[in-house]
């Protein structure tokens, strides 16, 4: 059978763009390498718990905002959304703790609080992100990216803006503290920044069940719309005929016909699927192949004695002598995402993960070895890790480390055995605003029938991937179809 577009991967993107596209028509195919759909939204039981894999909150999903225009289209709406508190989050420095807040003007007025000299200057620092958030879909036109990236705020530095308008330091650093759902670099773009932490003030939300929710509805919807999923179907090579891909070879031997191909995968992987290409050139390879990519996470996914620790409807971002911006292995852990678990009817939590950076160089020492054979060595550093990580979230959160029962672990080798992210990378490729044009990537390739969709592109997290999906679709759509489906061109933040 040929399909008019096969999609690899089923990640956000790749389901996204299979929704998208079976609702308008298209005899869609998605392959999945894993016997398990949703890559970064999959959840697992570990004692009769559910854990998610990278999935823990989003933003902007109140009514009006921005991702609930996206989820009710792609009918995500039904699904067990919790709000957090208007304080969703704290963010605690050398052991101080500051209160963030949802909604702008509660979120200036809550830090003017501690930093009343800096009053302004908050004003001026929420108002701008407020009007990235407020113009978030003005952007899409597929013909002036290039453009887009290169004049916009993508070409500008996040530290330097901050910088420029916060006076205080430790304010910069509390601003910049709920940012462990973005790497802090010196060369992070401006955008970046911008978009996400304007979507975190304006709501903010986790799902109660798993991440994995959201791809069993998704993948549900496009089987209803006639559109087909297929796990355990690991692509191996893709044919080239005239400057296009004509088929796609899976690993068991199964050749599938296309008309047109959508890679939710990291684009250098999909590259390596390509064995014999007229089109495609050595330097673009070696572009794509060179490209850094953010650092991975490694999580302890914490089981509870019951009744012994309550629930906290926030996060807690904690930071121990830690320089925000700068990520460097050390032998004690210094930063750390807490993130709770809601229980059913109890007001005590049963399950937390904890979360902090993690580098792929960190995990060389068992690179090449497979999973449950990279010996104790491997397990005695996941169980350090994992102390380091208890011991310094059980100064601000009382009772945890005596509350826990069991834990389970991932590193960046996790990651990358079960969703096959390059070096495990928990954001994609690293964005530089410097070099805005080569480091973010459009989901056209030199081959006309291959597109790319994904974190590794432009913006990250499920409202990031979420925009990219549309960019990916309209190339097969057109943009004016992507905007009146979705009544983009209506849309009033």
């Amino acid at each position: 059978m040929k399909y008019d577009v096969v999609i690899i991967g089923s990640g956000l993107g790749g389901l996204q763009c299979a929704y998208v596209l079976s609702k308008n028509g298209y005899n869609v195919c998605v392959l999945e390498r894993s016997h398990v759909l949703g890559g970064c939204l999959q959840s697992f039981k570990r004692g009769g718990k559910t854990f998610d894999t990278g999935f823990h909150y989003v933003g902007g999903l109140d009514e009006g905002q921005h991702l609930n225009l996206l989820f009710n289209y792609f009918g995500l709406m039904d699904l067990p959304w919790v709000k957090l508190d208007e304080n969703c989050d704290d963010v605690i420095i050398d052991g101080k703790t500051y209160h963030i807040m949802t909604g702008h003007e509660q979120y200036i007025e809550s830090l003017a609080q501690q930093f009343p000299h800096e009053k302004e200057n908050l004003k001026t620092y929420v108002g701008f992100l407020k009007n990235v958030g407020d113009h978030i879909f003005d952007s899409f036109d597929i013909h002036n990216l290039d453009k887009f990236y290169s004049e916009s705020l993508f070409a500008q530095s996040a530290k330097q803006f901050l910088n420029d308008t916060i006076k205080d330091p430790v304010l910069r650093d509390v601003l910049a503290g709920t940012s462990l759902k973005m790497e802090l670099t010196e060369n992070l773009p401006l955008y970046t920044f911008a978009q996400i932490n304007d979507s975190f003030i304006r709501s903010a939300w986790r799902i109660d069940g798993g991440g994995s929710l959201v791809a069993d509805c998704l993948a549900k919807s496009i089987k209803a719309m006639g559109g087909t999923i297929r796990t355990k179907a690991e692509v191996y090579d893709m044919t080239e005929t005239n400057g296009c891909i004509s088929s796609i070879s899976l690993a068991s031997g199964e050749v599938i016909e296309c008309a047109n191909v959508i890679s939710d995968a990291h684009p250098a992987h999909t590259l390596s699927l390509i064995h014999n290409s007229n089109v495609l050139r050595n330097s673009f390879r070696s572009r794509i192949n060179n490209l850094d990519n953010t650092y991975g996470t490694f999580t302890a996914n914490i089981s509870l004695k019951e009744n012994c620790l309550e629930y906290q409807n926030k996060n807690l971002f904690i930071y121990q002598n830690a320089d925000l911006w700068t990520y460097e292995a050390k032998s004690n852990t210094d930063r750390l995402l807490v993130s709770f678990y809601k229980p059913k009817d109890s007001k005590y939590c049963n399950s937390i993960d904890l979360l902090t950076p993690m580098s792929w160089e960190e995990t060389l020492p068992w690179a090449d070895k497979p999973m449950g054979k990279r010996g104790e060595s491997y397990v005695e550093m996941k169980r350090n890790k994992t102390e380091q990580c208890i011991e310094l979230a059980d100064r601000y959160i009382p009772g945890l480390a005596a509350a826990v029962d069991k834990s389970w672990t991932s590193t960046p080798l996790s990651y990358k055995t079960y969703t096959n992210t390059i070096n495990g990378s928990s954001y994609g490729i690293r964005k530089d605003f410097s070099r805005s044009m080569f480091t973010i990537l459009a989901p056209t390739t030199p081959i006309r029938n291959l597109f790319l969709t994904g974190q590794n592109l432009n913006l990250h997290g499920i409202l990031g991937v979420s925009m990219t999906t549309l960019f990916t679709c309209a190339c097969l759509l057109g943009m004016d179809k992507v905007q009146d489906e979705l009544k983009l061109k209506t849309y009033k933040a």
